[in-house]
């Protein structure tokens, strides 16, 4: 099995993907246990001088004045854990907790958080017996970090609260410890705070949103090229040098995509034929333009990712000069952002998707084939209803890609008073790119009904690869109208899992 050694320099979203979704073995490098022991030694020396530290020897948020006295310091650090680990509503996927913790353990191991080794080493054997928290949908406000479901993650740490064990029951944290020797940590003065102080969730939940969507933008590539292969669109407008110059990167790969997967094709070019058009519609005519800019959008929330995943996020921060201070870095908004951006960007492709598909069921606008592409209209429906799904996930899409991170909400008595909703957008994006998905499978499922409706006339080597595909698949062609949910389902999961666009690579090679 892979494993990832984690440092004090941070990780990559390889690394996060490894270990969230394949269950990827973690290490803790020699490098950081030093990192650890080096910075317990300056909290200890701090939590013996008088003086109160702010999370060594306080209370916490509102409640920071207090000054607490070496005997209940423990106890500050157990209860800050049981108190905060509040969350409410649906369990939260395991593959996020699986990021929410280990993002924990690579800033635990910076040597910036003062906790000790031992307690770093229990949250790598916690991943690695497959152990999963119980950790509920809402509680985050995306400053102070993910402050309630890190607290479920420190929680189980406790031995105390529910966990999910590797054959997926739910049981009690404490016994599933014990059943892989794993013993459970007794906090002392900072640790608490340490577990609980980051924006780990909503970056977890980004960087997978990053891998997704980056193959979900190469399928809406190949979609569009279907859509306009059954529509007789011409592929001139995908020339290199019509955008050469508008040279946004995004808009350039996305035409190479078109062109690439369109190449041989006998569909394109017809649109001087018997119904001439000047010109295809913009949903066609500018598919490029679209999904490059969203492209370029993840190009900038990949860069932000970057660097949240080489920080260390935690208040108070230890320093190398043996200072512990205060800072505002737990705060969601760099990260919030992005995830905002990315939801509109994902709302924009899949509208632009459904204005295709509508387009290729409608008989005055799609050059020549059947009503609703059903086999007997009137007597079928064909993709009616289809469509209608198709719009209605992106009427969600445009909810969703209302913005969590303009909004805050105060708490702690006014002391946290301006907050990131960071979790609220990346819960939102997790929907949005399902419903990206199945917006994206009801296009794939109408452009190859349709280029298989248009007789005598070859598709690309290419689209023909990617209908042959889909077809093995369980995704029927045309014929009456039937059971059309799975067929639906099939598709999604045809380009939910990568087969599309493997489909066609297969042919055209990498697409960009």
């Amino acid at each position: 099995m892979h494993t990832v050694v984690v440092g004090t320099s941070g990780v990559t979203a390889s690394d996060v993907l490894a270990v969230a979704r394949d269950g990827a073995r973690v290490e803790l490098s020699g490098e950081a246990v030093a990192a650890l022991a080096t910075a317990r030694g300056i909290v200890d020396a701090l939590a013996a001088k008088p003086e109160p530290v702010y999370g060594v020897s306080t209370g916490f948020g509102a409640l920071a004045t207090r000054h607490i006295s070496q005997e209940l310091r423990g106890r500050l650090q157990r209860n800050i854990v049981r108190s905060h680990a509040a969350g409410m509503g649906p369990r939260v996927e395991r593959e996020v907790v699986r990021a929410l913790m280990f993002l924990r353990l690579k800033t635990v191991c910076s040597g910036h958080t003062g906790v000790r080794p031992e307690v770093a080493q229990t949250m790598a054997d916690v991943l690695n017996a497959g152990i999963t928290p119980v950790v509920h949908e809402y509680g985050s406000l995306g400053c102070s970090g993910d402050l309630a479901p890190l607290s479920h993650c420190a929680l189980t740490l406790m031995g105390e609260g529910d966990a999910e064990g590797p054959d997926g029951v739910v049981r009690p944290a404490g016994e599933l410890l014990a059943e892989h020797g794993i013993a459970p940590v007794e906090l002392r003065e900072k640790e608490g705070l340490a577990l609980l102080n980051g924006t780990d969730g909503m970056l977890g939940m980004l960087v997978m949103a990053l891998a997704d969507l980056d193959m979900l933008y190469k399928s809406a590539d190949i979609t569009a090229a279907l859509s306009l292969e059954a529509l007789l669109g011409t592929d001139k407008v995908l020339a290199p040098e019509l955008h050469a110059i508008r040279p946004h990167p995004g808009q350039g790969a996305s035409a190479a995509n078109m062109l690439a997967v369109l190449k041989g094709s006998e569909l394109t070019g017809h649109h001087q034929d018997d119904a001439p058009r000047v010109q295809d519609a913009y949903s066609v005519r500018c598919a490029p333009q679209v999904a490059g800019a969203g492209r370029d959008t993840l190009a900038h929330a990949r860069l932000v990712a970057e660097r949240e995943l080489a920080s260390a996020v935690d208040n108070p921060v230890v320093l190398p000069d043996g200072r512990v201070e205060s800072n505002g870095n737990f705060h969601g908004a760099p990260v919030a952002y992005v995830l905002d951006f990315l939801a509109i960007a994902v709302a924009d492709l899949a509208s632009i998707a459904e204005r295709r598909t509508d387009r290729l069921l409608d008989k005055n606008r799609s050059h020549g084939l059947p009503p609703f592409l059903a086999d007997d209209a009137g007597v079928d429906s064909g993709l009616m209803i289809a469509q209608y799904t198709q719009a209605a996930l992106v009427s969600e899409l445009k909810r969703l890609a209302v913005p969590a991170s303009a909004d805050s909400i105060p708490s702690s008595a006014m002391q946290e008073d301006h907050v990131s909703m960071g979790w609220s957008a990346a819960r939102k994006l997790r929907t949005a790119v399902a419903n990206l998905t199945r917006v994206l499978a009801v296009e794939l499922y109408a452009a190859s009904r349709a280029v298989e409706l248009r007789e005598g006339l070859s598709p690309a080597p290419a689209t023909r690869a990617a209908i042959t595909a889909v077809r093995k698949a369980g995704v029927e062609g045309p014929g009456p109208d039937r059971f059309l949910a799975p067929d639906l389902a099939a598709a999604d999961e045809f380009v939910r899992e990568g087969h599309l666009v493997s489909a066609v690579e297969a042919v055209t090679g990498p697409l960009l």
